[in-house]
């Protein structure tokens, strides 16, 4: 049973009955005691007349899956089992990165039919979200008390990264064509592979002109070149410590799975085989053998549930893995973040063999914020208001000193570090792969 708001009115009316029967001569306090045992037994008849909430049969409709922050619309079916109308409140206890409404949802569900609540939903997280139950208080005639209950309503959703990399992918799409040949601008290099032939325009590289194929056709002929296909393309995702640093509005985590998502999409559309690997010491997810229109989707599903592990990454078992993905020439591209000189030596170490055999990328996300800018832009003695900016911009001057000197030990390895804000990554990571398509290095 539960009251409301109504009780503790109906109890202050009592103020009338007693200042009434006082000037009549009846004891207050017999007044009091009077309406005390009036409202108990209102409240408590009240209560006894409401609909039975468990009665409530309860079923729920809803998208399986969604993205994160936009909004989801699911539904709760109650059907009224009992022989009076159910006039109440409902509450669904999803969990508050869900982003369920925090009010409760009112609702009338007379005997015998059927009613459906809206629960929108705004999820703030990825991962699986659920729901064990709802609660349901039905009111009573007078709206002074009613009956509680909870009722077992078992309910999911998978969050999916939200992509917002994808405004890039029409852009590096149609420079892809270009370099596929599909547009008028061509492209010819080492390592490319022979398309077709096509008439000489102004402006053409005249070393491209076929003199067999002009002679037979009278005009001049031109090759066009395509870069090759089917290659390997490893993504690694670092799910370590060092994923669960803040960087913008998320983690560095977040930051390397729209890397990882933009870099997949371009790469299928080139005909190349992708691979993911979500690891630190243990594989905590992988996509292997997925072509086509289905590897995006495999990739988000594989993304989803992963969150950071406080933990330090294993990268010799990450170069191990890799070399099991594929055995020929490949471009692996390691999303991690290498700052720090001390920590980074284990990685340094591992980088050295697998730089003998392909190409590998370093890409680090990096939080872009007031203390490092101030550093980049040099010590100006007006912005130091204070002894804890002077600290920051120090802090922050020390930390893009060891990230430097971390990135030319990457260099050195034989490796291209490539290190960014967060909205700016995820293009520089694909524009790298385009860049080594067009140059026929990959």
């Amino acid at each position: 049973m539960y009251v409301t708001g109504r009780l503790p009115l109906l109890v202050a009316l009592g103020v009338v009955p007693v200042v009434l029967l006082t000037a009549a001569g009846v004891d207050p306090w017999l007044t009091a005691a009077g309406w005390a045992v009036l409202c108990l037994a209102l409240t408590i008849g009240d209560a006894a007349a409401a609909a039975d909430p468990r009665r409530l049969h309860v079923e729920r409709r809803g998208p399986a899956r969604a993205r994160r922050d936009e909004d989801v619309t699911t539904s709760l079916l109650l059907r009224n089992d009992g022989p009076r109308l159910l006039r109440g409140l409902v509450r669904d206890a999803w969990q508050p990165t869900a982003g369920a409404p925090t009010r409760r949802l009112p609702v009338t569900v007379p005997s015998g039919e059927r009613r459906e609540v809206v629960v929108p939903l705004r999820p703030r997280r990825r991962g699986e979200l659920r729901s064990g139950f709802i609660v349901v208080r039905s009111l009573g005639p007078l709206g002074v008390a009613g009956r509680q209950s909870v009722r077992a309503a078992p309910g999911s959703i998978r969050v999916l990264p939200p992509f917002t990399s994808r405004r890039h992918l029409p852009s590096r799409l149609a420079r892809l064509r270009e370099l596929d040949g599909s547009t008028s601008v061509q492209m010819r290099g080492p390592g490319t592979e022979f398309d077709s032939l096509r008439e000489y325009v102004r402006g053409d590289d005249v070393r491209a002109i076929d003199w067999r194929a002009t002679a037979r056709a009278g005009t001049t002929m031109l090759r066009t070149w395509r870069p090759e296909r089917d290659r390997q393309v490893v993504i690694v995702v670092d799910t370590g410590r060092t994923s669960a640093a803040r960087v913008g509005d998320g983690v560095r985590l977040d930051a390397a799975m729209e890397a990882a998502l933009l870099l997949g999409a371009v790469a299928s559309a080139a005909g190349d085989h992708v691979h993911l690997l979500l690891m630190d010491r243990v594989v905590r997810g992988r996509v292997s053998g997925i072509d086509g229109t289905a590897l995006l989707p495999a990739m988000v599903e594989a993304l989803a549930p992963v969150e950071p592990q406080l933990i330090d990454t294993g990268w010799d078992a990450v170069v191990s893995q890799v070399r099991r993905l594929t055995t020929r020439p490949a471009l692996v591209v390691l999303l991690t973040a290498q700052d720090d000189p001390d920590s980074s030596r284990s990685f340094l170490a591992a980088l050295a063999p697998l730089t003998a055999r392909t190409r590998v990328l370093v890409a680090s996300a990096t939080a872009d914020d007031t203390a490092s800018a101030r550093a980049r832009s040099g010590p100006r003695r007006a912005d130091r208001r204070s002894t804890e900016d002077a600290y920051a911009a120090a802090a922050a001057e020390r930390s893009r000193q060891d990230a430097e000197a971390v990135a030319a030990a990457i260099g050195r390895a034989g490796a291209v570090a490539v290190t960014d804000d967060v909205e700016a990554l995820p293009p520089r990571v694909a524009d790298h792969y385009l860049a080594l398509k067009a140059r026929g290095l990959l």
